[in-house]
């Protein structure tokens, strides 16, 4: 952004950090991401975290879309996160419950307000004014800073210490365009360049309240694309995406990924097919390209799973290979110095076959295996 913003010198490379004699990783932050359970049944949710020891909960903080905190109209001063237009009601409850419990948050800012962008109602769009977005974060970073009271004789909210600039923005379900039509047949990706400039919004919205140990994360890429302008759904891989925030300039703390499985024949170790997907089989390719292109940027894996069949025929593994799957997965981020936290979605499966199956309990209720795993795994 235009104004405080920190340049940061790239350092000497370092190789070998995906090597399994690397120094394993001190103090991995171990999470969960179901805003389901987490906002929808927090008294059910709340009390399985305690149980499996939980460090930390992903939530995703909508400034825009149905239930998005300023959806309803622009705010006049945008700045003050007391501003009438925003309600923060039920991030202030979730905030204050995690703090009870120990908990640390993550949020993810997404989704654009329709008043913010040039085609209303499309929330995965850009906003026309990045401006616009800094400022939200800066309302939001300034609120959960650990010293704003939401009324005079109300105690400080909480403080939050760690922030996602949006969603799989690599992905066009969350953000579009992905690429342009420039003639001749030819397109050219765009994203990398749109969400460079949303990653520096938040980056910059985040940093301006001058707080010590804020950190946003970046990137917060999908496992896979297929590098086509021509697929109905045109996306972009991992590494190239994370090129083309270079190029444009894109500065961040931390770089956050999503590496799932490609299919449920393949276990986390085990190398994906071809060069177009991340997975944790290869992440070494991701911290390598990252020690490359940024230096020793630290790695967040912020969402992970294994679906289960039953229900998920199609996608599915056992329900004891999910157990064994899941504790071989966080070995794996323990192990590597450069992962800081790895959050695991979700707790309870989702209701809907098309939606998604890698909780701990089905959608009825019923424990899986998977649940005792997380329970026993380091925190």
């Amino acid at each position: 952004m235009r104004k405080q913003l920190v340049l940061f010198a790239l350092v000497t490379l370092v190789a070998g950090l995906a090597a399994p004699s690397a120094k394993p990783s001190r103090g991995l932050i171990v999470g969960i991401f179901d805003e389901q359970s987490t906002l929808g049944n927090p008294d059910w949710a709340y009390r399985q975290y305690d149980s499996l020891g939980v460090e930390a909960l992903r939530v995703n903080l909508y400034w825009g879309g149905p239930s998005g905190v300023a959806r309803k109209r622009r705010p006049a001063n945008a700045v003050n996160p007391a501003d009438p237009a925003y309600d923060w009601s039920e991030y202030d409850a979730m905030v204050k419950r995690s703090k009870e419990n120990g908990v640390k948050v993550v949020f993810s800012i997404l989704w654009t307000p329709g008043w913010a962008t040039s085609l209303p109602g499309k929330k995965n769009r850009a906003p026309k004014r990045m401006i616009d977005l800094r400022n939200f974060a800066f309302a939001a970073a300034k609120r959960y800073s650990g010293s704003f009271r939401p009324a005079p004789d109300a105690a400080p909210l909480p403080a939050v210490r760690y922030w996602l600039a949006w969603n799989e923005p690599n992905n066009p379900v969350f953000l579009r365009p992905q690429f342009a039509y420039v003639g001749g047949g030819r397109y050219i990706a765009v994203s990398p360049r749109i969400y460079a400039q949303m990653c520096n919004a938040i980056w910059s919205g985040v940093h301006l309240t001058g707080l010590a140990g804020e950190k946003v994360a970046c990137g917060v890429t999908s496992p896979r694309g297929n590098n086509s302008g021509r697929q109905p759904r045109s996306s972009l891989s991992p590494l190239i995406f994370l090129r083309g925030m270079k190029r444009a300039g894109a500065r961040f703390d931390a770089y956050a990924h999503h590496p799932y499985y490609q299919h449920p024949s393949e276990s986390p170790r085990k190398r994906p097919p071809g060069s177009r997907s991340l997975t944790l089989g290869n992440i070494g390719d991701l911290i390598r390209e990252l020690t490359r292109l940024y230096g020793p940027k630290r790695l967040w894996i912020t969402e992970y799973g294994y679906q289960t069949n039953p229900p998920d025929r199609s996608f599915g593994v056992s329900w004891a290979k999910q157990a064994r799957y899941l504790a071989q997965a966080f070995a794996i981020a323990r192990a590597n110095p450069r992962i800081d936290m790895m959050i695991w979605f979700l707790v309870k499966d989702e209701s809907r076959i098309s939606g998604w199956q890698s909780g701990f309990y089905t959608a009825s209720g019923r424990r899986k295996p998977s649940w005792s795993a997380f329970q026993r795994m380091p925190k």
